[in-house]
């Protein structure tokens, strides 16, 4: 029998050099990381997907909730701020590929300014994230839930949206109490009331001519269904039971809550890695400034940020897409 002996020195041990694919240690960890959050993010999307065609007969329409722009009030702008805030991500990537150039040519002046430009690129964007969340969250018409959870918008007679506090009127002697545990049932609580309750907004319907239900089914030329003035009233006179303003985990005045459910966790898991992205674009934007990498003749940290920011970017494209535009 023959023994072969194995030399275990320093040579045969990757030390982060140029191997594997010529990259260094610190790199192939960051490529590893990008591919399993790639996989996350394409499980939220596939979820997302499922989701939206089960029930694409009543799925909300993105150009009918995401309207707003900042400082114009009242104007309709479906999907401009949304395009605006993938301008400047896309752009912050820009400026990045250009940091990480520089940083190949030593180049530490400009290297400063093309981090400090991400920098803020990124806080635009995750500022703006903040406002879209906000006015969601908000909302802006108002709507009725029904007795099966389905969502009943109102529009006047040319099919332009309405808000419930234009026409509802308020019952001045009535007095709402809101349902506490110290007051009621001890496992039963409410959150903020409404403006107006069903039935204010029953007797604006009835006193106003012009105010129609939209339904929140779609018909065949992807439009949501509007309902004539007598089943209007009836609708919500027999199975209205609250009213929804905005929204959140549970309710949704534009539509299905599992919309309103997948919004906030998808765009949610994306603002948190750009957040993350925006402090480790600082960290190393101070790094640059007193000359760490100047010393060391590499800015390998700065394309290794690049990476992450880079894939940040391209992860908003596809949920840009997926959840905005188709």
């Amino acid at each position: 029998m023959s023994t072969t002996v194995v030399n275990a020195g320093s040579d045969q041990t990757w030390t982060g050099g140029n191997e594997p694919l010529k990259a260094s240690y610190g790199k192939m960890m960051m490529w590893f990381f990008i591919v399993s959050d790639a996989l996350t993010f394409s499980g939220f999307l596939a979820a997302y997907g499922f989701s939206r065609f089960k029930f694409i007969d009543s799925w909300p329409i993105a150009d009918e909730v995401f309207t707003h722009f900042p400082f114009l009030h009242g104007v309709e702008a479906p999907m401009y701020y949304v395009a605006f805030m993938t301008f400047v991500l896309i752009m912050s990537s820009v400026t990045m590929v250009l940091a990480v150039d520089a940083g190949h040519h030593l180049n530490k002046s400009k290297v400063t300014i093309y981090m400090f430009l991400t920098i803020i690129g990124g806080l635009v964007f995750v500022g703006s994230q903040a406002w879209e969340w906000n006015t969601f969250i908000k909302g802006e018409f108002g709507a009725v839930k029904t007795k099966g959870g389905n969502i009943l918008q109102f529009v006047d007679t040319e099919g332009h949206r309405v808000a419930i506090g234009d026409f509802a009127i308020a019952d001045t002697h009535a007095e709402r109490v809101q349902q506490e545990n110290k007051n009621g049932l001890w496992f039963v609580s409410e959150g903020t009331l409404p403006s107006f309750t069903v039935d204010e907004v029953l007797h604006g319907l009835e006193a106003n001519d012009n105010i129609l239900v939209r339904t929140q089914t779609l018909t065949e030329e992807g439009h949501k269904t509007v309902l004539s003035r007598d089943e209007s009233i009836k609708l919500v006179k027999t199975y209205g039971v609250k009213v929804v303003e905005g929204a959140n985990l549970h309710e949704n005045e534009y539509g299905s809550p599992l919309f309103a459910d997948f919004f906030f966790f998808i765009t949610g898991f994306h603002g948190f890695h750009v957040f993350s992205g925006v402090i480790l674009n600082i960290i190393i934007f101070f790094n640059v400034v007193i000359g760490t990498y100047e010393r060391r003749k590499s800015y390998e940290m700065v394309e290794k940020v690049g990476l992450y920011w880079h894939f940040v970017d391209l992860v908003w494209v596809f949920v840009f897409t997926f959840f905005y535009l188709v």
